[in-house]
């Protein structure tokens, strides 16, 4: 088996993974591989954040175009809507990805990697050839995560996220099984496709992670577009006649039946988003001592490095990214006998939800910040307050949050719901990661008309006491 030398190998070839690699070696004079056994981009670029963004912008825009006078009412064309979805993935084609990476100076070898000892990573090659992987310096896990489907589904072949994103054969009944981010999103675009939506959530709301007025805007936005919803819900039993593996995207065969807690359903297909799970098995951790705990509990030796869904964190590709870099920087640092700089607080992960309406938070929600410890002071305000927001649409939904330390007077989290809330959320992602308290705040002036006004809507509803700094400031 051939050996080969690099400074760097990366297990996986998406986001976190490239990322990684780059940050590592640019500039250095080192090297190094990234090892990827499906397409190069990962998750993200094929299966996730950009087929189901590609699917829900003309979804949102059509929906606008209902709600604001001075336009002709647009309609989702299902054809032309997949055709976009199919750009945007590439045609499933990766060699863009290749070509980044070669201009990147990275090189990549296709196969399963598995580790075999202290930096040595063996790669079963798509072409039959193993090779055994020597890194000088670092290995990085980058291998993402996959979808949670529990013994109960598994004979009855139910679609994951991969056959929503990647839909082909628009089933003419759905059920989705979940209330998260996936299940949501997933709703909003299979119905617009036309599919009779039904969703089951075993939980009293949707999005039990945000603010509870935040699930309520998009449990109100799921079922004025004929979504049915059923909260506080449970799968009992799964059947379906002749189940077979027709491909992503397509109807895995016969009807479904779901016995449920509020009686039986029956659908074409069945969407299970229920959650994911790093994906560590077969990785070979057993060589070199470690278990997926030790993983994801950051217990690794000081020549192995994990990033992005395998890392048991948030599974959001910025973060991912973010975390790439971040150890990227360090080996890179390291190699150079210096230690990277790295800010003394740890970053917030923001987070968008691109529903009917639009939510997007960050930092802490009000009960976390209590849990947590901390006295706050929140203020909430109608989003349609601000005219830049009102002028969006005629009939604007949700509502915008601030959480406030009472003491520091540092916002700890922020909630926006309704049009453009993914593009107002970085400005609290700023403040948070900056430290900026919200005295300081006031004077960053919002342009008006725009939906940026929201922010003076809501400090202008703390206390007037915070206009100033703190006494213990």
């Amino acid at each position: 088996m051939e050996t080969v030398e690099y400074d760097v190998v990366v297990i996986g070839a998406g986001p976190a993974g490239e990322n990684a690699a780059q940050y590592a070696v640019e500039g250095t004079g080192m090297t190094a591989v990234l090892v990827e056994r499906e397409l190069l981009g990962g998750e993200c670029s094929y299966w996730a954040c950009m087929p189901s963004k590609a699917l829900l912008r003309p979804v949102a825009v059509a929906a606008v175009t209902a709600d604001l006078p001075g336009v002709s009412t647009a309609h989702v064309a299902a054809k032309a809507l997949l055709e976009r979805r199919d750009t945007w993935v590439s045609h499933y084609d990766d060699s863009g990805q290749a070509d980044w990476a070669k201009g990147a100076g990275l090189d990549v070898v296709r196969g399963d990697a598995r580790l075999v000892g202290e930096r040595d990573v063996r790669v079963s090659s798509t072409d039959g050839d193993d090779v055994l992987l020597r890194a000088r310096r670092a290995v990085v896990i980058a291998t993402g995560s996959a979808a949670h489907v529990p013994e109960e589904y598994a004979d009855a072949l139910p679609w994951d996220s991969r056959d929503a994103t990647g839909v082909v054969e628009v089933p003419d009944r759905l059920v989705v099984v979940g209330g998260g981010v996936v299940a949501c999103e997933a709703a909003t675009w299979m119905a617009a496709l036309g599919s009779s939506v039904t969703l089951v959530v075993r939980g009293p709301r949707l999005l039990s992670r945000t603010e509870p007025f935040a699930g309520e805007a998009v449990l109100a936005g799921l079922r004025e577009r004929g979504v049915s919803v059923r909260l506080g819900t449970s799968v009992e039993d799964v059947r379906r006649s002749a189940p077979e593996a027709t491909g992503t995207g397509r109807i895995h065969g016969g009807p479904v039946t779901l016995t449920t807690t509020r009686g039986e359903l029956e659908a074409d297909e069945v969407l299970l988003a229920i959650g994911r799970s790093p994906r560590l098995d077969d990785l070979g951790l057993s060589s070199v001592g470690l278990t997926a705990d030790d993983v994801t509990g950051g217990r690794l030796p000081e020549w192995l490095h994990v990033v992005g869904d395998a890392s048991g964190g948030p599974p959001l590709t910025h973060w991912g990214k973010h975390q790439a870099r971040v150890v990227g920087a360090r080996i890179a640092a390291a190699a150079a006998g210096e230690v990277a700089w790295e800010p003394d607080r740890e970053a917030p992960v923001p987070q968008v939800v691109f529903t009917e309406p639009e939510v997007a938070s960050v930092g802490l929600t009000e009960a976390q910040a209590r849990d947590s410890g901390h006295e706050v002071v929140v203020t909430r305000v109608p989003t349609s307050s601000a005219s830049g927001t009102a002028l969006l649409r005629d009939h604007v939904a949700g509502d915008a949050q601030l959480v406030v330390d009472a003491h520091t007077r540092l916002l700890l989290g922020a909630t926006f719901v309704g049009p453009e809330s993914g593009e107002m959320i970085h400005a609290a992602t700023v403040a948070i990661t900056g430290g900026v308290p919200v005295h300081v705040l006031r004077h960053a002036v919002p342009s008006y008309p725009t939906a940026s006004e929201l922010w003076l809507r809501l400090l202008e509803e703390l206390p007037p006491s915070f206009r100033t700094p703190p006494p213990s400031a």
